[in-house]
């Protein structure tokens, strides 16, 4: 058996545990039907896994606790909305990339005003997602007023509510959510641009021998199986 990088727990032969967020519709989501994981960077990995001849198996894990369970050798693989960043990298191992998007910012749908850019919105209260790399724009745009939440539904509720003036993050999971969720009085700016276009990866430990065996296994997937899997999520809008 292989050690998971000498912190107490084995990966047994043929194993792969994917440790994957709860609240991160569509890319990670707990169906209420199963209580099942699923989504679409879900997907990805599951597929990741057989195409490398392993058994995917699946850990509903908070988002704050992902790298913390990762590093600590209980989950051996992330697949969430969690983006590479300088911070990250010198934690963990990112895999080449899977898929690509940027932030999106959401106004109530009174608020008929332009917001080009972050920059725009600097005198609004903004939340976003503790822990994301959207929270960190916001601070470089010089956004002084932020508020944090666990995830985008609570931001979505609050915004709609009026006790934030504005909510800023995952494109793809705003979008989703206000397609399938709760109907509420808010919008996506259009004609926003976000700082940067951040890259979807598979996250493991620093030095596991299987990364390169990932990277491979993605190689693959990219032509047709993970574009099937970002249809039939419906990412196509985001991308």
């Amino acid at each position: 058996m292989l050690a998971a990088a000498c912190h107490g727990r084995v990966r047994a032969p043929g194993e792969l545990v994917i440790g994957s967020s709860p609240t991160g519709v569509p890319f990670s989501f707990v169906d209420p039907a199963t209580n099942a994981l699923t989504g679409a960077i879900v997907d990805i990995a599951s597929s990741v896994a057989r195409t490398m001849a392993l058994s995917p198996d699946l850990r509903i894990t908070p988002f704050s606790a992902l790298i913390p369970s990762l590093v600590a050798g209980k989950i051996d693989m992330i697949a969430a909305a969690l983006l590479r960043t300088p911070e990250r990298e010198k934690i963990v191992a990112f895999s080449r990339p899977v898929y690509a998007y940027e932030g999106a910012l959401v106004v109530r749908a009174g608020d008929r005003r332009a917001y080009p850019d972050l920059a725009a919105a600097r005198g609004l209260r903004i939340g976003g997602q503790i822990g994301t790399r959207f929270i960190d724009q916001l601070h470089a745009a010089g956004v002084a007023d932020v508020s944090t939440y666990e995830n985008l539904s609570d931001l979505l509720r609050d915004l709609d509510h009026g006790r934030i003036d504005a909510g800023y993050g995952d494109a793809p999971i705003l979008r989703y959510q206000l397609r399938v969720g709760p109907r509420r009085a808010v919008r996506i700016v259009p004609g926003f641009t976000a700082p940067a276009r951040e890259e979807l990866c598979l996250v493991m430990r620093k030095g596991d021998m299987l990364l390169p065996q990932v990277d491979r296994a993605i190689e693959r997937l990219l032509p047709r199986r993970i574009p099937e899997i970002a249809r039939h999520w419906q990412l196509e809008e985001a991308a």
